[in-house]
């Protein structure tokens, strides 16, 4: 719609019927998109568009609704409604007249704006497209056309640029006379570019740029063009003095792309795609010697058009290139459909859009914005929109907006909530109480209405931040008025509300009700312990987030199996998830312990038993008798290798004899502090009180053995280890720890106080002499982490024998 020219505003009905493009002659002739079929109730059959007014001028913003009247109309502007004022009057048929168009001036009110025609009956409310109105306006020349010399048979070009409302129309003059547009060499493009081709001396002069809208006239800089002879006839390379530009344009308009090409023979000028896609021939043309004119563009035709001048008969070219991009405005592939649903029901809505670039799809109901929370859920960007466990309040016009930079549509359909005669009203006084960490009861009264066909109740629960379509029901007996509701998460906010049901359908949904879950103590991290070296241990646990928002984290205890204090806590945030322990004892065995706390309290702590005696051993690798020592002055003496063998041969020997006759009680107690740990094979009811004390079952009472310094006899050891009676030793009774070495082949049972390391060790005493039996038990190999235990310490695990 063009700006009006009213010239009699008092009389504002007999004005409009004289303007030959007046809204009221436009509506008979419906847009395509009305959508009346989609909402009989109300819908428009004309919607105002963009337009651009003359300040000062009348202008008419058109708008026609149809529906069961009484319909009212009013129009927003900027989406705050307009109030009625001698300025801007709503005529009967609902057009907008603004009778003095006012454009915008510093801090002057303006009627520049996006305009809505609103409309409202008893069925609900509906919002036409958005129009935008802007003032005609004429800028300045910000591009004059420049003078030109040109040779006799060449090319000429004059360009000029300026900004308006409308887009201004451009024309040339030469010498103050509009140029004559039937000479074939003169071209005009309509972006406001003049070339001439073929150029002769009649064609010297001076031009001007014309640019004219409804807003003003201007006239540019005067150009002088001047032909001078004509030009040798020496070969020259064909050029591209100007190549097509980058331009965005909509749908139905035109594109111009333009292609100067000069040389000598002239050069012939094509046009290709980059994509490789034919051009077509439909609405195309070529204008002067090389300009391509698309008519009625599309969106498929975006693309980059390359321009190639080619010089006559070889394949010697130049070419340019430029993108053209096509927009199109938003348009309905699928309206919504006015459907009928009964009350607590679901309801949906689809619609989906179309253009380029793709439209961003919005949901109004009765005019209002309408975004996703409670029981309304949008889905698939916006094109469907559910509406659960419907109610009287959900029943109105319901609109789909697309928009995108091109334009916006919008399309509408009504939700009618059918009601059965006698259904119960909602249960009222819904009630939700935190019973545990997992459990909440839910509590209520029955409908004050209609209560005799009540044949159970539905109780809709939810995590209050998970949207409505994560949403379970459980059901419930008709005489029971509350309920359990179990297997829920600590420290978590829920939503209950509840429906009654008959046969004939449910009431409406009670007022919702929120409650959280009282909350609980972490459970036990789960830990595990790596072996760093001689004297470090790494911690690994899986990180808590969550504890840290909870004013929680990790407590790290640790000590010496032996002792009965432990080292800690040590506080850790619950983001942290590893520690190393260091500076600790090579030869002790660690008890690690590590829990979980937040505001409600202390979780059970994982307990973990190290040892790192085996990493001292893989690292030091000194065994106690160094059978293979050799002085270092008799290397090549043959002496000293005799020696050697011979030390070498014994120490075998020894170690054949030692391994036939005590290897067995050898690795049952000194193969590793990890059987020595172990359970004994057993019935718990059997084991002696000592026993378990060693294996980990109460570290406290092991404290209290090694202060009494109890001792374990024959009994107890065969109890422990059932194997190691077939031994045989000689002397069952233990004896105390040699003061003296005793010879290389002696091999004597001690025990150690408890207090000390809490295990049975079998020693093998060395001697003074060069030469004693190697350890019976070797060093834990390369790949034993030194993890011995993966339960609580009442538990250890049971390695065997």
């Amino acid at each position: 719609m063009t700006g009006m020219g009213c010239t009699d505003p008092e009389n504002l009905e007999d004005l409009c019927r004289l303007i030959p493009y007046s809204p009221l002659l436009l509506l008979s002739s419906p847009l395509p998109h009305a959508g009346l079929g989609h909402s009989a109730e109300l819908a428009f059959a004309v919607e105002p568009s963009d337009d651009v007014a003359v300040p000062g001028q009348p202008v008419v913003l058109g708008c026609r609704v149809e529906g069961t009247p009484p319909v009212r109309v009013t129009w927003r502007k900027n989406g705050v409604e307009l109030p009625e004022s001698t300025h801007s009057t709503v005529l009967a048929n609902g057009s907008l007249m603004i009778r003095h168009f006012l454009p915008e001036q510093g801090g002057s009110p303006s009627d520049e704006g996006d305009y809505e025609c609103v409309a409202q009956n008893r069925f609900g409310l509906v919002v036409s497209r958005k129009a935008r109105i802007q003032a005609a306006t004429m800028s300045d020349f910000h591009v004059h056309p420049q003078a030109t010399v040109g040779e006799e048979g060449g090319v000429a070009r004059f360009q000029c640029q300026i900004h308006g409302l409308p887009k201004p129309l451009i024309t040339w003059q030469k010498n103050r006379v509009p140029i004559d547009t039937d000479n074939e060499r003169y071209t005009l493009l309509p972006k406001g570019v003049l070339q001439i081709t073929g150029l002769q001396a009649e064609d010297s002069g001076v031009f001007h740029c014309v640019a004219s809208n409804i807003a003003s006239v201007r006239v540019s800089h005067g150009a002088r063009l001047t032909v001078s002879g004509s030009g040798s006839g020496a070969y020259k390379e064909p050029t591209i003095l100007v190549g097509p530009e980058n331009l965005t344009l909509t749908v139905h308009q035109t594109a111009v792309l333009e292609c100067v090409a000069t040389g000598n023979p002239r050069p012939i000028v094509s046009w290709s795609r980059l994509d490789g896609r034919p051009i077509g021939v439909e609405g195309i043309q070529v204008l002067g010697t090389g300009n391509l004119i698309i008519s009625d563009v599309t969106v498929q035709h975006s693309g980059v058009y390359v321009c190639a001048a080619n010089r006559p008969g070889t394949r010697v070219r130049r070419t340019a290139q430029g993108r053209l991009v096509v927009q199109a405005p938003a348009e309905f592939v699928q309206h919504p459909q006015s459907i009928s649903r009964p009350a607590g029901t679901t309801a949906m809505f689809t619609c989906q859009a179309q253009g380029e670039p793709p439209p961003h799809v919005t949901w109004l109901k009765n005019g209002q914005v309408l975004g996703p929370g409670g029981h309304v859920r949008l889905k698939n960007n916006n094109s469907t929109l559910t509406i659960s466990g419907i109610g009287p309040e959900d029943e109105a016009i319901y609109q789909c907006v697309a928009e995108n930079s091109a334009g916006s549509s919008q399309a509408s359909a009504r939700l009618t909530v059918l009601w059965a005669e006698g259904l119960p009203g909602p249960p009222l006084n819904v009630q939700a109480v935190s019973v545990s960490s997992t459990e909440v009861r839910v509590s209520w009264t029955e409908p004050l209405v209609n209560t005799k066909e009540i044949i159970g109740y539905v109780l809709h629960i939810r995590k209050a931040a998970d949207p409505p379509e994560l949403e379970y029901q459980e059901a419930v007996s008709k005489s029971t008025f509350q309920h359990l509701v179990s297997d829920l998460e600590p420290s978590t906010a829920y939503s209950f509300y509840i429906k009654a049901y008959t046969p004939r359908g449910a009431s409406s949904a009670s007022a919702p009700t929120l409650a959280s879950t009282l909350g609980e103590a972490p459970a036990p991290p789960p830990l595990s312990v790596r072996v760093l070296g001689s004297s470090t241990l790494q911690l690994l646990w899986e990180p808590w987030p969550r504890l840290a928002q909870h004013e929680g984290g990790f407590k790290l205890f640790y000590r010496p199996a032996s002792k009965t204090s432990f080292t800690g806590p040590i506080l850790l945030p619950g983001t942290v998830s590893s520690y190393n322990l260091s500076q600790l004892d090579p030869t002790a065995v660690y008890e690690v312990k590590l829990l979980a706390y937040n505001q409600h309290g202390e979780g059970n702590a994982t307990v973990r038993f190290v040892s790192l005696r085996g990493a001292s051993e893989r690292t030091a690798l000194s065994p106690p008798c160094d059978c293979r020592k050799e002085e270092a002055t008799s290397q090549t003496s043959t002496t000293g290798i005799v020696i050697g063998i011979h030390i070498g041969v014994t120490c075998i020997i020894f170690c054949v004899l030692f391994l036939l006759f005590g290897q067995r009680g050898r690795v049952l107690l000194c193969k590793d502090v990890e059987n020595q740990l172990s359970p004994p094979q057993g019935p718990r009811s059997q084991r002696d009180p000592g026993v378990l004390g060693l294996n980990g079952a109460g570290w406290g009472e092991l404290g209290q053995l090694g202060r009494d310094e109890k001792r374990v006899d024959v009994k107890e050891l065969e109890q422990l280890f059932p194997r190691a009676a077939a031994v045989g030793q000689p002397d069952p009774k233990p004896t105390p720890r040699p003061t003296a070495p005793a010879l290389c082949e002696e091999t004597q049972l001690s025990v150690l106080p408890l207090q000390r390391c809490g295990v049975l060790e079998e020693m093998a005493l060395e001697a003074k002499a060069p030469c004693a039996g190697p350890p019976a038990a070797p060093p834990a190999q390369d790949g034993d982490p030194g993890l011995l235990s993966e339960g609580p310490a009442a538990q250890p695990a049971h390695s065997g024998p």
